[in-house]
This record gives structure tokens, sequence and C-alpha cells, in this order.
């Protein structure tokens, strides 16, 4: 299966990423690799997450307040946004089409 990463949602997981390593260092990496975990788990099982919106699913991190947006298509993954589950939940919307 393929995963393609949309530029925004890129951004976003970055942006996470120096957000907790600025908080304790190391902890960057641990979400890095939470991220990697829940990317893994929705690549192993594209369909078990429950659609938000039209064919956008979200996958939730275990450790930290976050959830991976996606939509799966004929063995391709696309990760619309690595969201912060306390903060505006609509602003990726625009995104989809």
């Amino acid at each position: 299966m393929s995963l393609l990463i949309l530029d925004a949602a890129l951004h976003e997981l970055r942006e996470a990423i120096e957000y907790y390593e600025l908080q304790r260092p190391g902890l960057g990496a641990e979400f890095a690799r939470e991220v990697g975990t829940a990317i893994q788990r929705i690549i192993d099982h594209p369909n078990a997450w429950a659609i938000v919106k039209g064919r956008i699913r979200r996958c939730q991190t275990k450790r930290f307040p976050y959830g991976i947006l996606y939509h799966h298509r004929k063995g391709e993954v696309l990760i619309v946004a690595v969201m912060h589950l306390h903060r505006h939940p609509d602003y990726w919307k625009d995104r989809v089409r």
C-alpha cells in the first residue's frame, strides 16, 4: 500500500514534534514514533476507524491527544491532517473535496 501525506499534514506533524521537543528533550521523538505507529496501524487496517466526514477516517494516537485523518482507496492511504483533538475540529475540511 502506498502512503501519501499532504504538505499541510506534514507541516502539522513537524510543528507538533518541535512543540513536544521544547517541552522535554526526547518527547518530540516519542511523539513522532507514536504517529508512525498510528500510520502503520492505518496501513495495516485502513477500514478499522470510524468515518468522520465523507470518506475521511480518524485514527487516534494512544498516548498523545492527536488524530490522524486519512482517506483510503485502491491501495493508497492519503494523510489529510495530523490534528490536535482539542483544537478547532473542522479546520481541515477544506483540504478534501
